[in-house]
């Protein structure tokens, strides 16, 4: 089954209750929340990106996931840990090493939050597998991280087929989460390369009918 999780990135601040709410009556299945930090990329999204998760915990009961793309992991661990989030990923570029890898896989899961890791489009899928046992999920990025609305990096497909394969070989029970460029087209090709959770944000929020727009993704309709 193809899950929706929703990026708010991209939506605006003054409509963030609104915009919230329809969501969840659109039924997405997650909302997703992109933390940067300004410096492991560009944008610094913090503040508002705190602001939208205590939103949404007061509104909605749909599960949160945070996507972190900061250079201190374990600081921002802590701080969406306390909001008490569903899920935490975080880029697995911004570990120094296996141990410290291993070291915020083990306090996540701790704190009774799931964890996964993403990979960025110029690293190797390879570099996950030894943490497949331990994890939830693997965010792809099919597009450079740090901001919205960008076209997804038709190379990415051939990792998330890679990493299906090996999954499937290894009987591991790990989600594919695929976050960048996915629209109506994309979303059939990553699904085929193995995907099971799309990340959309402009597709759906940026469309008059978000109802139509998750189900278009789910391949539904």
């Amino acid at each position: 089954m193809v899950e929706i999780s929703t990026s708010l990135l991209s939506t605006n601040e003054e409509e963030i209750i609104k915009i919230i709410y329809d969501l969840e009556v659109a039924k997405t299945d997650y909302f997703h929340i992109d933390v940067m930090d300004g410096k492991f990329v560009e944008n610094d999204t913090l503040e508002k990106m705190r602001k939208y998760t205590e939103s949404i915990k007061t509104v909605s009961n749909v599960p949160i996931e945070v996507h972190l793309m900061v250079n201190n992991v374990e600081e921002y661990v802590k701080d969406y840990i306390d909001l008490e989030v569903s899920s935490i990923t975080f880029q697995i570029e911004a570990c120094k090493n296996e141990m410290e890898v291993l070291k915020q896989i083990s306090y996540i899961k701790q704190n009774n939050c799931k964890v996964g890791i993403a990979i960025s489009p110029k690293t190797d899928i390879e570099k996950v597998y030894e943490y497949l046992p331990y994890i939830h999920k693997v965010i792809v990025m099919t597009v450079e991280p740090g901001k919205g609305g960008q076209e997804l990096i038709p190379e990415t497909i051939q990792k998330i087929e890679a990493l299906n394969k090996f999954i499937y070989e290894n009987s591991y029970e790990v989600d594919i989460e695929v976050d960048g460029g996915i629209n109506e087209k994309t979303a059939k090709e990553v699904i085929n390369a193995g995907a099971n959770i799309l990340v959309a944000g402009s597709y759906i929020t940026n469309s008059k009918d978000y109802v139509n727009a998750i189900k278009i993704l789910k391949q539904k309709i």
